[in-house]
């Protein structure tokens, strides 16, 4: 997110300041030797801040103050340093434990020294010359045709060497020994810092982040051109771990039938399909290992086998002299049809198999790499970026809730027990973070779900890795909040306009039973146009009362204690409000907005308990605290090279976030404008205060009816869906590894610390890592979120996710375990920070270097044989596309006519989507229609769902005789040619021919026919998959939405950009070199 020059907030009348936005931790970088160049000297980088220390009374609920600026701090000496309360101090801390050790923090000056490094761009470091702006030998003017570069002589045999490379990401490695050897018999304890510290060494920040990308030509007309692969398509269930040897440069043997194209094959002339595949061996099956697990010298025999008891090395789960299925080499120049048919899966980490069974799902909580590297030099050589995704809250099927007395965890780094922990005999368990071992609690030997005794291993919290614990009194510093629930809403003339108060208020009225909470939940509602109007709802009344304050320059509330109400006690009243409200406008000639001090009383309103205000807005802020101007040139949307004003225009919005996220309150944001609205500028009250963004551009209830059914599907979703107040969230892992920079709509309240007001299940973060001390002696690591929430029926709730992984030496585990999925979800946040830090063309630069450093590191280090083409293995077939893809994105695409709300919107989007929702964003689905069969199909519930094949976004995968649907998330464009099938057109969409298709048809007729049912079944499938709703458009040849559709054409070429052929060439070059 956006850093603002300098300023902090303290979360209490006398706690520290804190730092918000993507959060740089300095003691975890180094400075590297390791990395790319960087580009020009000349080019300057914000660097983030650095979070000041906590205090013991860092997490009151106070009024916010400003602080002193960061260039200021004097960093406390290390003996003032006090020990971190646990879990935001809403955990309970433990008397007898040892002291956590606190560190002091390098801060860092808001301008730039001598000895700051100069922007890179590149996410990583590189170590080669900056590359040249120009694609060599090629140059694409008007309808070239796409070059065909010389293939050189069939593929039939490749070689991986396994050798113990070196670092990717922030600086190097400190060496120091990990922990003993997991099958050590005397084990010892380690100290009261073993976990959750950090060595008291003042490090210089380097934070580079990607690297110098050439300038894109501007190739015009359109053309067809290819896709890639999905990572592991053909994965087994297990990936290769290193050999048993892994100093030895072992290379794996070739794969006969491999690769075995005819040199020179033209790559139009390429017949659709997975080419190569055919003769591919299968991998071999896991072998058990060659030795039982070591066991320390006990009585007791743990049935269930822990990561501290597996042998010295993973070899024996290697696939020994078969070429994993992720490290199938791959000529991108060649090989056509590389989109598998469906969803792309998750690679599944290389551990045993009892423990891959407990692990946590990815889609809550996944890795982008699931091998990961046993030092930073080696992380930095495989140019791969580290970090978790979260989706912390999201809603399961299934989620074992735990009621206990006392949650057992670490005594020493607070872990809470897991299925990744190792049981030493009954009474002692060692702990999988930092190797402490503790004592196991007498109440936890008794199993609750089968009743027996003596058995720990068996309990719920073993057994899986997603759970939730009902948190005693300990865990809380008051009683737990009430759910609050306030709405404030402009009722300006351009609000009135639009209608959208209507929409709202019958929303509210058709959902007022099922907001979540219980019989304390409390409403209220607030509206403003150049003045503030409260609405006594206080029991007693005949009829809601309307209070204006006018002076919006010193804001007051007339009647604090009827302004929120008890919902249960109070219903009738606010129903008859909720019927008025939009009749007592609709003659309003005011035009003003004066939205800064209707926040300010919202958050007055809100501090005593917390809640959820939820703020419709219609225009820019042009009164009181907060106005905006415009800074918008709409001449400049497709021309300027880099955009300008993607970061706020005034603190106001931000700082007030940061004081409502002090008092547990945050702030949703719906904008609802057919005009520029600066939504960078407003957007900051919702992300840090742990809020959500909704826009719907060019709003109007008539004369846009597919944004109106967008809105209120939305609105329902978000009145209803379950909710958490006043909540934290920690994120631990094993020692050796740690956090240096997160990515969501929070506040950052110390260094592992989120601090989320509000929490809902269609929040996504992510998190970016390095390898601080080598892990030479661990075969697996562990991450943990914990998430300690109130829930909407008063209940304190503490939601944990376990997640293991194999460590590995050698650089091709490292590749074959990359997660091509994350590792974009990962880039695109970090290139939304890097355009508003730097500029959008250097984040567009650093995101093409992602995959060319990649690339050429695969190309190096573990390619033996080298081969003309563009190799990659096949776990990253598909990162070039994707790559692509996010540079034709609403957030990052040059050239194009996009407006900037609908540029910012799209970047806040990046960082706060959850990755499965997200990749649709990135790259659309594409499906035919017009010839759906049952086969293949599943069955749901008695309902046959069609499952048509996915394909490549190309108009060369079009046809005038079919209909085709793109699904990109938020909305779907059903496309019918011109020629379509006359079936299709009578039986699906009702019609008698083309010509009598309506231009703005947005839904589909519920017809009595097999092919209507069948592809509304389809439809309503994909709609499920996700907690948004996706308006359908249907679009015909002469449709205004024909444009927008088209332009999610990623693979092909537009005025503006490459085609993916030539972008692949453009890949190619660079590798080369």
């Amino acid at each position: 997110m956006m850093s603002n020059g300098g300023f902090n907030s303290r979360n209490g009348a006398s706690g520290p300041s804190y730092i918000n936005g993507p959060f740089q931790n300095p003691i975890t970088l180094h400075p590297s030797t390791q990395g790319y160049i960087v580009a020009q000297p000349s080019s300057t980088m914000t660097q983030s801040k650095a979070p000041l220390l906590p205090t013991p009374d860092s997490y009151n609920f106070k009024l916010c103050q400003q602080a002193t600026p960061v260039s200021l701090y004097q960093s406390p000496s290390a003996s003032s340093m006090p020990s971190r309360p646990p879990e935001g101090c809403l955990e309970p801390f433990a008397p007898s434990q040892p002291a956590v050790h606190n560190h002091r923090m390098l801060l860092l000056p808001t301008s730039q020294s001598s000895s700051t490094p100069p922007v890179s761009n590149s996410f990583c470091q590189n170590l080669q010359q900056p590359r040249s702006g120009q694609y060599e030998g090629h140059t694409y003017m008007g309808n070239a045709v796409n070059p065909n570069p010389a293939l050189g002589s069939s593929l039939t045999s490749m070689a991986y060497s396994l050798g113990t490379p070196t670092p990717l990401f922030f600086g190097n490695a400190s060496q120091s020994p990990g922990p003993p050897p997991a099958s050590a018999s005397n084990l010892p304890v380690p100290g009261p810092n073993a976990a959750n510290t950090v060595p008291q060494t003042s490090k210089q920040l380097d934070r580079k982040l990607y690297g110098t990308l050439p300038a894109v030509g501007s190739p015009a007309a359109m053309g067809a051109s290819p896709p890639l692969p999905p990572p592991g398509l053909l994965v087994n269930s297990v990936l290769a771990p290193p050999l048993a040897d892994q100093n030895k440069a072992g290379p794996y043997p070739p794969q006969a039938g491999q690769m075995s194209k005819p040199a020179g094959t033209a790559y139009p002339s390429l017949e659709p399909g997975y080419q190569g595949i055919e003769g591919v061996p299968k991998p071999l099956p896991v072998h058990p290992p060659t030795q039982p697990y070591s066991f320390p010298p006990q009585q007791y025999q743990q049935p269930s086998v822990g990561p501290a008891q597996l042998s010295p090395s993973l070899s024996a789960l290697s696939l020994q002299s078969q070429t994993p299925e992720a490290l199938r080499v791959v000529n991108l120049l060649q090989e056509r049809n590389l989109l598998p048919p469906g969803p792309v899966p998750a690679p599944t980490p290389c551990l045993p198999q009892d423990l891959q069974k407990l692990n946590c799902s990815p889609e809550v909580f996944c890795s982008t790499l699931t091998s990961i590297p046993q030092t930073q030099a080696l992380l930095n050589k495989a140019k791969l970026p580290l970090g978790l995704l979260l989706h912390p809250f999201k809603d399961l099927s299934q989620l074992p809730v735990v009621t206990s007395s006392s949650i057992v965890r670490c005594r020493s780094c607070r872990t809470y027990i897991n299925p990744f922990v190792s049981f030493l005999d009954q009474r002692r368990w060692k702990c999988n973070l930092c190797y402490r071992v503790n004592d196991v609690p007498e109440d936890f030997m008794y199993n609750p779900v089968s009743r027996s005794y003596g058995e720990p291993h068996k309990r719920p919290e073993i057994q899986n890795a997603t759970i939730e614990f009902i948190a005693p009194s300990e865990y809380m510093l008051r009683p737990p909040q009430p759910a609050v629930y306030l709405f404030v809403l402009d009722v300006s003339h351009n609000a009135v306009e639009t209608g959208y108060l209507d929409v709202v208020c019958q929303s509210l009225l058709e959902n007022l039973n099922s907001l979540p909470g219980d019989t304390r939940t409390k409403i209220g509602f607030i509206t403003f146009d150049s003045m503030i109007h409260f609405y006594n709802l206080q029991e007693g009344l005949s009829q809601p009362q309307m209070l204006i304050v006018s002076d919006i320059e010193e804001i007051f509330l007339p009647t604090p204690d009827s302004l929120l109400v008890n919902l249960n006690e109070c219903k009738e009243l606010v129903r008859d409000l909720l019927n008025s409200l939009p009749q007592m406008f609709t003659k309003t000639m005011e035009t003003h907005s004066a939205l800064g001090p209707a926040l300010q009383a919202s958050f007055k309103l809100m501090s005593p308990t917390g809640g959820r205000v939820s703020v419709f807005q219609t225009q820019l802020p042009s009164l009181g605290v907060g106005a905006l101007s415009s800074r918008e040139d709409p001449n400049q949307r497709a021309t300027a090279k880099d955009v300008q004003h993607l970061s706020p225009a005034t603190d106001f919005y931000k700082k007030l976030a940061l004081d409502c996220s002090g008092q547990q309150v945050a702030v949703d944001l719906f904008l609802l404008s057919g005009q520029y609205c600066d939504l960078a500028t407003l957007g900051c009250i919702s992300r840090y205060s742990a809020g959500s963004i909704y826009f719907y551009p060019s709003y109007h209830s008539q004369h846009n009816p597919a944004q109106t059914e967008r809105f209120q599907k939305d609105l329902k979703r978000y009145l209803t869906r379950k909710i958490g107040f006043e909540a934290v969230m920690r994120i631990r892992c094993t020692k050796g590894l740690s956090i240096h920079t997160f990515h969501g709509n929070f506040f950052v309240r110390s260094t592992d610390l989120l601090s989320l007001p509000n929490i809902n299940p269609d929040a996504g973060f992510a998190v970016q890592m390095s390898i601080e001390e080598n892990l030479v002696d661990m075969q697996v690591v562990s991450f943990q979120a914990a998430l300690l929430y109130t829930s909407s029926k008063g209940e304190r709730r503490i939601r944990v996710h376990t997640m293991c992984l194999p460590v590995v030496n050698s650089m091709s585990d490292i590749f074959a375990g990359a997660d091509v999925q994350a590792i974009i979800g990962l880039l695109a946040s970090m290139a939304v920070d890097r355009s508003v830090t730097a500029s959008l063309s250097d984040a567009r630069d650093a995101m093409t270097n992602a995959a060319i450093d990649s690339l050429i590191s695969y190309r190096t280090s573990v390619l033996t044989i080298q081969q003309p083409g563009l190799l990659v293995p096949a776990c990253l077939r598909l990162f070039p596309l994707y790559i692509l893809a996010l540079l034709k994105q609403k957030a990052f695409r040059t050239g194009t006519s996009t407006r900037l709300d609908d540029r910012v919107f799209a970047m806040c989007q990046l960082k706060y989507q959850p990755l499965i929702y997200l990749m649709l964003m990135i790259h659309p689905s594409l499906y035919r229609l017009d010839n759906l069969t049952d086969e293949g199909s599943l069955n749901i519930n008695d309902c046959t769902i069609p499952q048509p094949r996915m394909l490549q976004l190309s108009v060369e995968k079009l046809s005038s005789e079919g209909a085709f649907l793109m699904d990109t998330g938020s909305e779907m464009y059903l496309w019918v040619g011109r020629n379509c099938n006359p079936t299709f057109l009578k039986q699906v969409l009702g019609v008698q021919n083309y010509l009598t298709l309506p231009l703005n048809m947005n839904r589909l007729p519920e017809l009595d026919t097999a092919e209507s049912t069948r592809t509304r079944a389809f439809i309503s499938w994909l709609r499920e998959q996700r907690p948004f709703y996706p308006v359908l458009h249907i679009v015909r040849d002469e449709s205004p939405l024909k444009a927008s559709f088209m332009q999610n054409m990623i693979e092909d070429r537009t005025e503006s950009a490459l085609s993916y052929y030539e972008f692949l060439l453009h890949v190619q070059q660079q590798v080369s070199k």
